[in-house]
Formats: C-alpha cells, structure tokens, sequence
C-alpha cells in the first residue's frame, strides 16, 4: 500500500513538474506568473512594509482597521512613544540620504 502512494506521489509530481515547464517556457507566460505572485500579498489581506511603517508614525489616523493596528494606537494612548519615534528618526534619516543624492 505504502508502495502504490508513493507511485502515485512521484507520478503526480512528475506530471505537474512536465506541465510547469511547459507552460513557463514561454516569456510572457512567465512574466504573467510574476505578475499574479505579486499581487498575492495584496489579495490576502497583507500590506506592504512601506504602509506598515507609515501606520507607525499616526497609528490611531490609519485607514487601517485590524487588531495589530488597534493594539498600537491603544499603546499610544497609553503613552507609549517607541513606535512614533522609530518612525521619526528613520523618516529624518531617509529624507537626509535623499536630500544628499
């Protein structure tokens, strides 16, 4: 029993494997692929890092209404200011490094 599973796994693998290949041989069509593995993070729920640092900086002015959004405000209110600073001087330290290319 064990035997014929592992047939069939090797053989389905080798199947999609011969497919994969085939299909991503053309340019464009693995420029398509490329394209819709980027747009995953997005579709999922997940934003990028550029708009979780931007949270950092006002988290209770976010757009942003998840659970981790709420619990930073909260420290904020709370008086924490780890995260504003954080924001501040790696906003500071980027403007520099652009004022200076």
């Amino acid at each position: 029993m064990k035997k014929r599973t592992m047939l069939s796994t090797a053989g389905a693998v080798g199947a999609i494997s011969l497919t994969a290949s085939y299909f991503l041989k053309d340019k464009s069509n693995r420029e398509k692929l490329k394209q819709g593995v980027r747009k995953v993070p997005g579709k999922l729920g997940m934003g990028s890092n550029d708009e979780t640092f931007e949270d950092a900086g006002a988290p209770d002015q976010s757009g942003n209404k998840d659970l981790a959004q709420f619990e930073n405000a909260k420290m904020v209110s709370e008086g924490s200011q780890f995260g504003v600073q954080y924001y501040n001087e790696h906003k500071n330290n980027n403007e520099i490094e652009n004022q200076q290319k």
